[in-house]
């Protein structure tokens, strides 16, 4: 089960991996310009729900509050440390656009000011989720920016998505998946 968040907004939400009509969850990951967090948020993601056979259960995107790096491959340092761990990152930077508000069923941000720029931008309270709400150990409720940081940062970024990840879906997927590799998923 996921840890408790000191904000009570941020407190455990259940979503389902299928929607009633059997559409895959549409997800979208979010941080402040998409080069560092967001973008691996969604690599580890998508690595993760593949080797768990649930990948076709959700369709996965990533986006940044600010459009700076709009078109940009991911940092290079996250790219490096995604590729000591094996998992591929797909996405190239955007900025965050008003469908994705009404798109997306979940948008999980990575900190408090992530969190307050999607409230600014009028976001549905009822889809928003910390992304460190997923883990189930007890650490910080952001996940931090490492971009004006070393090397050191970025694989502490990636550690904690993993764990965040690994929650998110054990919460979405539930018990039944399996961690066999598998089913295509489907990405935006």
């Amino acid at each position: 089960m996921p840890r408790e968040c000191n904000d009570a907004f941020v407190r455990r939400r259940t979503f389902p991996s299928m929607r009633p009509d059997g559409s895959p969850t549409r997800i979208l990951f979010l941080c402040l310009g998409n080069i560092c967090r967001s973008p691996a948020a969604e690599g580890i993601f998508i690595h993760r729900a593949r080797e768990r056979g649930v990948l076709d259960r959700f369709e996965v995107d990533s986006a940044g509050l600010g459009g700076w790096h709009a078109g940009e491959r991911p940092d290079p340092r996250t790219v490096a440390e995604a590729a000591r761990r094996g998992i591929h990152l797909p996405s190239v930077a955007r900025q965050l656009a008003d469908r994705d508000l009404d798109h997306h069923h979940v948008i999980v941000y990575m900190d408090a000011q992530n969190r307050a720029g999607l409230e600014r931008r009028g976001a549905p309270r009822d889809r928003l989720r910390a992304m460190s709400s997923f883990r189930p150990d007890a650490g910080p409720d952001d996940v931090a920016d490492p971009y004006e940081h070393g090397p050191e940062a970025f694989v502490a970024m990636f550690d904690h998505l993993e764990r965040a990840v690994d929650g998110m879906l054990d919460e979405l997927a539930g018990g039944e998946a399996s961690r066999s590799p598998g089913a295509r998923g489907v990405r935006r």
